[in-house]
């Protein structure tokens, strides 16, 4: 295994790890993401959709590594995770809250180097 085939299987299993993490506080209604919701005006009757979308991204991150499925649904994965974590940042842009921008660009920033690596790495 090369370097790069390392980081792919690390950033991966990582950007999929924390997805499923945040997606269950979504479904548990975690204090904190029902705040930082209301904060951004998101409503609470779109986190169990957000949280499917956040799960179905992490799910496309795994079966691309696998091998189960096509190469490119990794990489599809990740562009979905890209595009959600934008909106999450055009949220927080928007209602100007600018204190935990951190969280979400945490989260963008694992999809996209998610994105690049899958869509650079061959086994």
């Amino acid at each position: 295994m090369t370097g790069t085939q390392l980081a792919l299987l690390v950033v991966t299993l990582l950007t999929a790890a924390v997805n499923v993490g945040i997606a269950a506080a979504d479904l548990a209604g975690a204090r904190f993401v029902l705040a930082n919701s209301a904060e951004v005006g998101v409503p609470r009757s779109w986190l169990p959709r957000l949280a499917a979308l956040k799960l179905a991204g992490a799910a496309g991150l795994l079966l691309g590594l696998h091998g189960a499925a096509p190469r490119p649904l990794g990489a599809a994965a990740a562009c979905g995770l890209v595009l959600l974590y934008l909106g999450a940042l055009a949220f927080h842009l928007r209602a100007r809250v600018l204190h935990n921008l951190a969280f979400p660009g945490f989260y963008f920033a694992t999809a996209v180097a998610s994105l690049a690596l899958a869509s650079t790495v061959s086994f």
